[in-house]
């Protein structure tokens, strides 16, 4: 008996206290078009407890005590709008609609500086690699890779009887040439004054 009559103690005192929780209910819209503006947030002023809107601009927080509430609402791309004075009791949810107005932001400039000769493996734009074997391949090349470079795209022929490069349409004497890292000033024999090339290649 004396079980009984602590239950129903424990029960009457929790009964009150289940009644005190109040709830903040309503919708976020656009002032301009009234339409729902969803994920936007929804916090009490001062605290961590808040919400956030549906798909359909809708919000609840729930198990508050009764007392006047500030709320303040954000989303990307709007002003922040502080509802003040929000009355809640237990006697029934507290219903509201927020507008929010469109805010326009002006972003900083951001300035994109890229290497005037990078190169990547996706993209060589004016890089072309040739190999050891390809040079022995090529078809009239004699091992000699002054006549390999001219039978790619954008080098020009010359006569048959010189070596002569002629990139795009540039000079022969424009071009430069590397061994190893150091420069070599010609890669052919019986070079011609004003000219790269010779009858004879040098590697």
């Amino acid at each position: 008996m004396r079980l009984f009559w602590a239950f129903l103690l424990v029960l009457l005192v929790q009964v009150p206290l289940l009644a005190q929780q109040g709830i903040i209910r309503g919708r976020v819209t656009n002032r301009a078009t009234n339409e729902p503006i969803p994920f936007a947030t929804v916090v009490i002023s001062g605290t961590s407890t808040g919400a956030t809107t549906s798909d359909a601009g809708r919000f609840e927080i729930k198990e508050l005590q009764p007392g006047l509430y500030t709320l303040e609402v954000r989303s990307l791309g709007y002003k922040t709008e502080r509802v003040y004075e929000v009355a809640v009791t237990n006697a029934r949810p507290a219903e509201l609609t927020v507008s929010l107005s469109e805010e326009a932001e002006r972003l900083q400039e951001v300035e994109v500086v890229a290497a005037p000769f990078s190169k990547t493996d996706e993209s060589p734009v004016s890089l072309r690699s040739i190999g050891p074997d390809e040079i022995r391949r090529s078809p009239g090349g004699n091992r000699d890779i002054s006549k390999v470079i001219r039978s790619l795209p954008g080098a020009a022929t010359a006569p048959s009887f010189r070596n002569d490069i002629i990139i795009r349409g540039g000079a022969p004497s424009e071009n430069k040439y590397f061994l190893d890292g150091i420069e070599v000033p010609n890669i052919n024999h019986f070079q011609t004054q004003g000219s790269s090339g010779g009858p004879v290649g040098l590697i």
